[in-house]
């Protein structure tokens, strides 16, 4: 292929990659799509309200009927309701819950200690797995993955002296590529759950659906985008940047693997330590037949288990008791304000999903 005709396709590229940007910068905002989208639903019902159709219903068994939500006695309902619309939408407050004991463990230095112990023991033959893992690990915390992750990637992969930025690609990979896929229950569970449990009650108003709904597929997707990001790594990536953009040898020194104190190291594992022996224990609560976690038929996975409706207090305690210990030994915490002032922090970066859960729970009303 001459040289105009390749230089031809990267400005096509170019182009089209400018248009795509550009689209998607005049798009608005998340929340105000919401908005739209509800007006659009608005509009549509008082339009179809008087179309008659001969489909069936699946939940009473009679014909579909569009009610009309612009008439007086739909709006009156909708503003009266509109504080409970948006207190009871399912996502908020388990989202918020689970984010209070997150927030601790990622505050604490907990999570950020943790991810840079995995990445720092792995071998050389297994870094770009265990980069693209740390990384769909990382969605455990707030921002752990983007402010962390990520750099630290392309650090570790010099340190190794492997090509950085295929460790940006590779931590990428994990963090964005594989969002909400992780092979350990995260505050990402109950907020799908939040979203299933609704649109399957349009079917069967009695459903209930298990905070855990999503696992079985996120945590085995974790597993092949980590394979998938491990060859795409190792195979396309890293040899075309070795090849076109060779690594810069006086930059060596200038990296910085970012190491832990002896204090970060002694509260990690005291916390891990608790965490473990405490999870022990409450395994050992589920065994015996008459569990008070257990439902009246002796079960473990209905729905009316108390171990099920328990999901999100046990993320917020499995997050929350290593974070405080590890703030406490690592000299993070001086005092129980520390640790409420951290929670407060997370609280913070989850003011936009509040405002968002506002408009989106009035849409799906």
């Amino acid at each position: 292929m001459a040289a105009s005709e390749i230089s031809n396709d990267k400005g096509l590229i170019n182009r089209l990659l400018g248009i795509i940007e550009n689209v998607g910068n005049k798009l608005p905002d998340p929340a105000v799509l919401f908005l739209i989208s509800m007006i659009i639903v608005w509009v549509l019902s008082a339009l179809l309200s008087s179309v008659e159709f001969t489909e069936i219903n699946p939940r009473d068994g009679l014909q579909i009927q569009v009610q009309n939500m612009l008439t007086g006695a739909a709006l009156t309902t909708f503003l009266s309701q509109m504080v409970n619309i948006f207190t009871s939408f399912a996502p908020l407050g388990v989202v918020l819950v689970a984010m209070l004991g997150v927030g601790v463990a990622d505050g604490s230095g907990y999570i950020h200690t943790a991810i840079k112990m995995m990445l720092s023991k792995t071998s050389n033959l297994l870094l770009t797995p265990m980069v693209v893992f740390v990384g769909l690990v990382s969605h455990s915390a707030i921002d752990a993955g983007y402010v962390l992750v990520i750099p630290l990637g392309g650090i570790i992969f010099h340190a190794a002296g492997r090509h950085p930025l295929a460790g940006i690609a590779a931590a990428f990979a994990g963090v964005s590529g594989g969002f909400s896929a992780n092979p350990l229950p995260s505050a990402v569970d109950p907020l799908l759950q939040g979203f299933t449990q609704p649109a399957a009650q349009i079917i069967d108003q009695s459903v209930l659906v298990n905070p855990l709904c999503n696992y079985y597929f996120t945590a085995a997707s974790s597993f092949l985008i980590t394979l998938f990001g491990w060859y795409v790594t190792d195979k396309i990536i890293e040899p075309r940047l070795n090849k076109n953009n060779p690594v810069d040898s006086d930059c060596e020194d200038a990296l910085d693997m970012g190491q832990f104190t002896n204090e970060e190291r002694k509260g990690f594992w005291i916390a891990t330590s608790v965490t473990i022996g405490l999870f022990i224990l409450f395994v050992a609560a589920l065994l015996p037949s008459d569990s008070p976690f257990r439902d009246a038929n002796g079960s473990l996975t209905s729905f009316a288990a108390p171990i099920m409706q328990s999901i999100v207090p046990l993320i917020l305690l499995f997050f929350l008791l290593p974070g405080v210990i590890h703030g406490f030994v690592s000299g993070k915490f001086k005092s129980s304000k520390d640790v409420i002032d951290v929670m407060s922090e997370s609280m913070k970066g989850m003011a936009y999903y509040v405002v968002m859960a506002f408009f989106c729970s009035l849409f799906i009303y």
